[in-house]
């Protein structure tokens, strides 16, 4: 079952991401390292698959 794009931001804010705004259903997030990601769709839709790699990615690259 896939997560839902609510988890994936939480998972973020977890991490230290900041939610630094967005147009629409994006959002824009930034870790103090520099590192950037955007994550699109309702709080509510199921997270596809690339969205999630690109979470985990990004919470790893942060912690380097």
């Amino acid at each position: 079952m896939p997560k839902k794009i609510r988890e994936l931001i939480a998972a973020l804010q977890s991490a230290d991401f900041v939610n630094c705004g967005g147009k629409g259903s994006h959002r824009n997030f930034k870790h103090a390292n520099g590192v950037r990601i955007t994550i699109s769709g309702k709080s509510g839709d199921d997270a596809k698959k690339y969205q999630e790699k690109a979470v985990k990615k990004a919470i790893e690259d942060s912690t380097k």
